[in-house]
């Protein structure tokens, strides 16, 4: 009787671990993310690497982003090019953010996973962008292509993370 009581609560103690890691795993509260984060901001993007030769991606640009929240999105906006997109937080400690885009176009699909760091009115980050090919036969990978940019932002307009 002992053995077997031992065992049920071992297997409750596993379940219990796995159910409670797997609630852990449901996403970021977008209320940790700072309102320093919310604003206009003009966005220098470098790119540093890139794979393969297939896709040019563009060396350098600079857009205007604006980020806002209505309830539980986060909404990144471009006037510049007319994007749209809401994005999913993935990480937030204290100043330090990562969120996730996705695009589907077509066949194609478009990641951007920015990672950055508020300091006061500017952030510097890094964007990663993976831009993967399907088949419309079988929805197979064809291609997959990624670059990495080095950003620098600069705030227009909001509050800054210092309450100015």
């Amino acid at each position: 009787m002992s053995i077997f009581k031992n065992l049920v609560v071992l297997l409750l103690l596993i379940l219990g671990t796995s159910a409670f890691g797997q609630t852990l795993k449901a996403g970021i509260s977008i209320d940790k993310v700072p309102n320093a984060f919310y604003g206009t901001w003009r966005v220098v993007a470098k790119i540093d690497k890139q794979s393969g030769n297939r896709i040019n991606f563009r060396p350098r640009t600079v857009e205007v982003w604006n980020l806002s929240r209505q309830g539980d999105v986060i909404n990144l906006s471009n006037p510049f090019t007319g994007a749209d997109a809401s994005v999913t937080v993935d990480y937030v400690d204290g100043n330090i953010i990562r969120f996730t885009k996705k695009g589907n176009y077509d066949n194609k699909t478009l990641t951007d996973t920015v990672d950055l760091k508020l300091d006061g009115n500017t952030f510097t980050g890094i964007n990663t962008l993976v831009f993967e090919t399907f088949s419309t036969y079988d929805n197979s990978l064809i291609q997959k292509d990624t670059a990495l940019y080095i950003l620098k932002g600069e705030k227009i307009s909001g509050t800054s993370i210092t309450g100015k």
